[in-house]
């Protein structure tokens, strides 16, 4: 492991944009298989994203956000932690969901069905958020109740940089810190908060930097370098779970320094508020290429096993697409299922819409409206 400087602030980096090991950097002990279904994974998420974008544009399925670009700090992180630890992610963290699995379930969220965002908590995945940051202080507190009990679990949550300027942000952080809590806190730092970019929410020189004020490390890495995003999610994992030298376990805020290659949503258009330029020059640093030229270079892969490994990701995704497709439809009442006790009577005037739209004209009719 080591260290780049970009701009005048340190990052972690093992690999650099070419693949290349960097000087001083440790090439994390992990098996030749391991290396290779870290990539196989990524390429998964890549491919799953196309296809998902396509779906929406053809309106079989809902408002989407695409994590390209952002596949090394999802993949990366998610391959240092083991089964028994939680993620709590925003709603971008898409990679989170193909390492552990449950993708059909996943699917059929985002064409509708909120029972599929819950079924995620069967492999220890809370459901994702919109609302921005506030599923942290959630994160802190399933942490603290674990601690409690004895639990050697792990609390990992994700966030894009907007939610650094939410006040959930905030009391997540102070409170895990006064309590020393197993959380490992990882800011996406994709650059954009929607429109807004990153030097617009904060003077701080590091979004890392903010951990300091709440009394532990941050630590900022290269979030396009899968390997990177492993060492340093594998040692603050250790410490959460592990502790310090007297036990005590203690949390880590992690700035993953990354970009969104696409729009922040299919809703978006990102033409309006970032340069092209900009964005073929952080493709230049796309996690996939870099680590498929590594694993070349070091015998790990070649054309025949990459061919192999397109061809699976291919056939399985769309053996997925088919599976959460071939549900029942999505039934618009669990719009309003858990959100109030007694539903207030604008939601309710809604919901009562709603269901004489789909009586008389069907559920197509749903979407034409």
């Amino acid at each position: 492991m080591t260290t780049d400087r970009t701009r005048g602030e340190d990052r972690v980096q093992v690999l650099d944009p070419d693949g290349q090991v960097v000087d001083g950097a440790t090439v994390p002990a992990l098996p030749d298989e391991t290396f290779v279904s870290i990539y196989r994974d990524m390429r998964f998420a890549r491919h799953l994203d196309e296809r998902l974008i396509s779906l929406q544009r053809q309106g079989r399925l809902g408002t989407y956000s695409s994590l390209a670009g952002q596949e090394g700090s999802q993949i990366g992180s998610m391959y240092a932690l083991d089964e028994r630890d939680w993620v709590l992610y925003q709603y971008r963290e898409h990679g989170a969901v193909v390492v552990r699995g449950m993708l059909a379930e996943y699917l059929q969220y985002w064409m509708g069905h909120e029972s599929a965002n819950a079924a995620l908590a069967e492999v220890n995945i809370a459901p994702l958020n919109i609302t921005i940051g506030d599923h942290l202080p959630h994160a802190v507190g399933m942490a603290w109740a674990s601690k409690l009990k004895g639990e050697d679990k792990a609390f990992v949550s994700h966030f894009g940089d907007g939610a650094t300027s939410e006040g959930d942000f905030h009391e997540a952080m102070n409170f895990a810190g006064v309590f020393d809590t197993p959380n490992v806190f990882v800011c996406n730092n994709n650059q954009w908060a929607i429109s807004t970019p990153r030097e617009r929410q904060t003077a701080s020189t590091t979004l890392a930097r903010k951990a300091e004020a709440y009394g532990f490390e941050g630590i900022r890495v290269d979030g396009m370098d899968p390997l990177a995003m492993y060492q340093v999610t594998k040692r603050a994992v250790e410490k959460a779970r592990e502790g310090t030298d007297d036990g005590t376990p203690r949390p880590t805020m992690i700035e993953a320094v990354q970009y969104r290659f696409g729009a922040h949503t299919t809703a978006d258009d990102p033409s309006v508020y970032r340069e092209e330029g900009a964005v073929e020059e952080w493709r230049e640093k796309d996690p996939i290429p870099r680590l498929e030229r590594f694993l070349r270079d070091t015998g790990r892969l070649d054309d025949e096993r990459v061919d192999a490994i397109e061809t699976e990701v291919e056939s399985e995704v769309t053996d997925v697409i088919e599976t959460a497709e071939g549900s029942a439809e999505a039934d618009p009442d669990d719009l309003f299922a858990d959100a109030y006790d007694d539903l207030p009577d604008r939601l309710r005037d809604q919901r009562e819409y709603l269901r004489d739209l789909r009586e008389r004209h069907g559920d197509d009719a749903l979407l034409d409206d």
